[in-house]
């Protein structure tokens, strides 16, 4: 090995604090891996023992990603569910990170985001205002069928 080329020890201590900074999902610190240039075995042996000592774990991974996602950047759950099926996080994780939201929480959320929204569209009239309004929400990742009934409650 050269000079610059880390050993695997020093590998691992640095994925060791690369997750105590921040929970991560495998695809992650396989990234992390490949980016050091290890595969195989050795890469295999450095995930183990990241998940053996409780630096990588999937299910708080995906709470904690559920829980901020949707508390800081307000997504809906359909947005929550596609990026962690995006990052290949099994479907008991993603119900379980779901029921980190309760449904007043996800339902006052809602209420607040989308009547902040309605009002910021003032200068919109008719149809135009409510595709933004729709538009704006679904890609947050609301469901359709609620989206729609706010609307309606809204356009009056």
């Amino acid at each position: 090995m050269s000079k610059d080329t880390p050993t695997p020890l020093e590998i691992r201590s640095k994925l060791e604090h690369y997750c105590a900074y921040q929970d991560r999902c495998h695809n992650e610190v396989n990234a992390k891996l490949k980016s050091f240039g290890l595969s195989g075995n050795e890469a295999g042996e450095i995930i183990a023992h990241l998940i053996a000592h409780n630096f990588l774990n999937e299910e708080r991974f995906a709470c904690s990603f559920a829980r901020g996602k949707h508390r800081i950047k307000h997504w809906g759950k359909i947005r929550i569910i596609n990026e962690l099926r995006f990052r290949h996080i099994s479907q008991y994780n993603i119900n379980t990170a779901l029921k980190e939201i309760t449904p007043e929480e996800y339902f006052d959320t809602f209420d607040n985001l989308s009547t902040r929204l309605w009002e910021s569209l003032r200068a919109e009239k008719g149809l135009r205002k409510n595709k933004k309004f729709c538009d704006y929400l679904l890609r947050k990742g609301f469901e359709s069928q609620l989206v729609f009934e706010r609307l309606k409650e809204l356009d009056k």
